[in-house]
């Protein structure tokens, strides 16, 4: 018994294979910005996205209102406990 394979049949998997292509590229960039939102921030980067200065940087870790973590002589700080911090002030 011989198998035939048509255009058709090769343009229809061609459409196939595009369409699962696209849909696993579509999951991927979903996750990967997920990975671009950092769970932990140098103090430059909340001086800035909080317009703080590097010395109320300083009081907020001294005060342990929010997480830090030393490595290799930079301080990283929460991000979720600064968003926490500055909304529960707000209210």
């Amino acid at each position: 018994m011989e198998e035939i394979v048509t255009k058709e049949d090769l343009r229809q998997f061609g459409l196939l294979l595009l369409d699962s292509m696209r849909s696993i590229i579509q999951e991927n960039s979903n996750e990967a910005t997920g990975l671009l939102q950092p769970e932990w921030l140098k103090s430059k980067a909340v001086r800035k996205l909080l317009d703080i200065s590097a010395g109320s940087v300083q009081n907020l870790r001294m005060t342990r209102k929010v997480r830090f973590k030393k490595v290799l002589g930079s301080y990283y700080y929460n991000k979720e406990d600064l968003l926490k911090l500055f909304k529960d002030e707000s209210n």
